[in-house]
């Protein structure tokens, strides 16, 4: 008995120590870079000197004034992260639904084709949706006149979070998917006979049984938009436009003829990351119980 509690408690102080070891290096990275934020220089972990300087940039632009403020470039990449996030959470639900119930001609090519389409490169389509934001721009209202996300055409926020549901909603159909399959039919059957349409059975049943998949797919697209760089910076205009987002921000610090602050860049970062921890620290219960739900389906 003692034994076996013996061996229980080593294998505890292991795994804990295992734990502890290969997360270090990780923790040592977060916290260079809270100490290099607050610093003039710094040798490794140790700091030559302390200062509030390098977060000017929260109360006064460091590019002059023909550059947008921090404050407006995060609720830019605060819009294009949300919208992004709730479009593709809502179609990815109702696609996979269909496509987890619903029996019709062409649906494994359909599955097919999205996962095809998630293991595209986007880099080889920047040119042809280039061309089709264009045209999307020229549409009165839609194109360019919408209030905060500015339309859906070219050098807007909503025309950037278009691009990115389109590359994101393969992942997000088959994440959703896999939940729905694991439902089991029993509750949407005993609906139907009820008399329940298929949307309510979607929305009122099945939906609260599979928020795990919400919360995860959640994650993914938020963080997925919130640290996006190839897409905002092809189709947006110019570092200080309008619909600049935090990741393209960052590049003004970036030049040949003036030497990088890097302590500023790090700063930036730092303040970059924040949302993001705040995002996941309210969806995290969620997102570790991804394993929940019904039993498997039986169709």
């Amino acid at each position: 008995m003692v034994l076996n509690k013996f061996r229980l408690n080593l294998k505890s102080i292991l795994a804990y120590g295992a734990l502890i070891a290969f997360s270090m290096p990780i923790f040592l990275v977060f916290l260079w870079l809270v100490i290099t934020t607050f610093s003039t220089r710094t040798e490794g972990l140790e700091s030559l000197g302390w200062t509030l300087s390098n977060w000017s940039f929260l109360w006064k632009s460091p590019f002059g004034p023909k550059f947008q403020s921090i404050w407006i470039v995060t609720l830019n990449t605060f819009i294009l992260a949300t919208v992004m996030t709730t479009i593709v959470v809502f179609v990815s639900a109702m696609s996979a639904y269909a496509l987890s119930r619903m029996k019709f001609a062409g649906r494994k090519g359909f599955l097919s084709a999205t996962l095809i389409l998630h293991a595209f490169p986007s880099v080889t389509l920047l040119i042809p949706i280039y061309f089709v934001l264009r045209w999307i721009t020229k549409v009165p209202i839609i194109g360019q006149g919408l209030p905060l996300i500015g339309g859906f055409g070219f050098n807007t926020i909503g025309g950037v979070a278009l691009v990115m549901v389109a590359f994101q909603l393969p992942f997000g159909i088959w994440i959703m998917k896999g939940f729905f399959d694991n439902i089991s039919w029993d509750m949407e059957r005993s609906a139907l006979i009820d008399g329940a349409s298929r949307f309510q059975v979607w929305w009122k049943i099945l939906m609260p049984n599979i928020k795990p998949g919400i919360a995860a797919l959640s994650i993914f697209a938020f963080i997925s938009a919130w640290n996006a760089y190839i897409i905002p910076f092809t189709f947006t205009v110019g570092r200080a436009g309008k619909s600049t987002v935090l990741s393209v921000y960052i590049q003004n610090f970036m030049s040949e003829s003036v030497m990088t602050e890097w302590n500023m860049v790090a700063a930036v970062g730092l303040f970059q990351l924040i949302p993001v921890l705040i995002f996941f620290f309210f969806t995290q219960e969620a997102l570790l119980n991804i394993y929940g739900g019904g039993a498997k389906g039986g169709a």
